[in-house]
């Protein structure tokens, strides 16, 4: 193992140390560094961090003077990891429950032990995909709460009895529309069932902060009138969103599961398919075509699917979930086959205990399917590429990179005791689900660092 010298063996950097000093530089010496895109470690480099960037990362020693010096032992350096599609906000236990029993200031609540706890996580980094504002990212920002950054889709856009209507039998529906639910009513859901209310929702949405949209356009499990098959948009109510995405200069993310829905949405112009369950070969042709991404839930191929809480407390969840699973199957081989351009996603509704237990499974079901790669940069770069899709005007960091790590990109980095391409259990994947134990942290992760500011240091 290389040293830096006197500089690094006259400076023990503790836990206190390293949380209290917000020095303008930071050094990380003798670090195996994970990139983010190769399948490789960069053994014994020196990342020098300036401010919120990485400003250097050399084989070689590197003269900084004035930085904070972290001994990294020879741990692993790698990017903070990204939440490709996360519902910070979602966090009752089911959608009924989250309709029905919390109300505005509980679900704030939650949502902001929900985004400490994907911080301490690792993930520094989320894509909310739907029912939360900018409200939550504004105050992670300036530091009153602790956070990821966000990026945040505003309502659920979909048409009455979708995906994104909330309501159940007895909702008052004087209007006989979605807007009567709770979820409508704080904000988390946009009913629309013609372009023109389409378009208005998005307006809405982006009035309210959205980086991007969110539309509900096929049906789903976890919810209590659409069958998952359902095509719930055409062609150009879709389109319709789309052109005020373009309008923004921002782009729209539609969750889809059958394969007409997938290639209705690409021809729209929808640049990420959310699940993407019946994805093949003619989808993954258009998808190249369109410079498109997917991003999927892998818990929907568990064992343990029949035992979350969202499903089964509801008899028609439960069978939907049943049927697709079965209608699902060719989608794992698919993707090993074709590889497209996937980003991580967990999907979690739930408090903070459920959805950690949620993530580190979802990791764990993922480097079991794909591979320790593929899993690391779907919740690296590929996910940077994802989120960076909100365009110039929209991105609220756009001076630098998500996901990686070279010269330029946020300081969003974790150092952790092992090396991710052989063992995805240090950052927390775990063949459990719900059976694994409650934790606080991820062990193995020792250092979290985002924009610059060291979290967590438990070298």
């Amino acid at each position: 193992m290389k040293h830096v010298g006197l500089k690094l063996s006259a400076i023990a950097i503790s836990c206190s140390i390293a949380l209290s000093a917000q020095a303008s530089s930071t050094l990380f010496a003798n670090v195996d560094v994970f990139n983010g895109t190769e399948n490789k470690l960069y053994q014994d480099h020196h990342v020098l961090i300036v401010d919120n960037k990485i400003a250097k990362v050399s084989a070689k020693n590197i003269d900084a003077a004035d930085a904070v010096v972290i001994d990294g032992q020879g741990l692993t350096l790698m990017p903070g990891l990204i939440e490709g599609h996360g519902h910070l906000q979602m966090n009752g236990s089911s959608l009924p429950d989250i309709e029905n029993n919390r109300n505005w200031e509980e679900l704030a609540a939650r949502s902001a032990a929900r985004a400490e706890s994907a911080l301490m996580s690792g993930f520094t980094t989320w894509r909310d995909m739907g029912g939360m504002g900018a409200g939550l990212k504004k105050t992670i920002d300036n530091g009153e709460l602790r956070g990821p950054r966000i990026y945040p889709s505003g309502a659920f856009i979909g048409p009455t009895g979708s995906h994104a209507d909330f309501r159940n039998f007895t909702t008052p529906n004087e209007t006989f529309n979605g807007p009567q639910s709770a979820g409508a009513r704080l904000g988390m859901s946009c009913t629309a069932d013609d372009e023109g209310a389409i378009k208005a929702c998005a307006r809405q949405n982006y009035m309210q902060g959205a980086t991007q949209l969110k539309l509900m356009s096929s049906g789903g499990v976890a919810s209590s009138f659409d069958p998952w098959q359902l095509n719930a948009y055409s062609l150009e109510e879709i389109k319709a969103a789309v052109e005020v995405a373009d309008a923004y200069g921002s782009y729209v993310a539609s969750h889809a599961y059958s394969k007409v829905s997938l290639l209705r949405n690409l021809e729209a112009g929808t640049k990420t398919l959310e699940h993407a369950f019946m994805f093949d070969a003619e989808v993954n042709k258009q998808m190249k075509q369109h410079d498109a991404y997917m991003t999927t839930n892998m818990t929907a191929f568990s064992p343990y699917l029949g035992q979350i809480e969202a499903i089964n407390s509801n008899p028609a969840s439960a069978r939907k979930a049943k049927t697709a699973q079965a209608a699902f199957k060719n989608y794992i081989p698919n993707v090993k086959k074709l590889k497209p351009k996937l980003g991580f996603h967990v999907d979690c509704v739930g408090g903070v205990a459920a959805c950690e237990q949620q993530a580190d499974h979802s990791i764990y079901l993922s480097g079991e399917f794909f591979g320790n790669f593929y899993t690391l940069i779907s919740m690296t770069s590929v996910n940077g590429e994802i989120v960076k899709l909100s365009g110039e005007t929209l991105d609220p960091y756009i001076d630098g990179k998500l996901g990686v790590i070279e010269e330029g990109a946020y300081a969003d980095l974790l150092l952790v005791k092992g090396n991710p391409l052989e063992d995805l259990s240090v950052i927390g994947a775990n063949k459990k689900w719900f059976d694994a134990p409650k934790r606080n942290g991820i062990e193995a992760m020792k250092l979290i660092m985002k924009d610059g500011k060291i979290y967590k240091n438990t070298l």
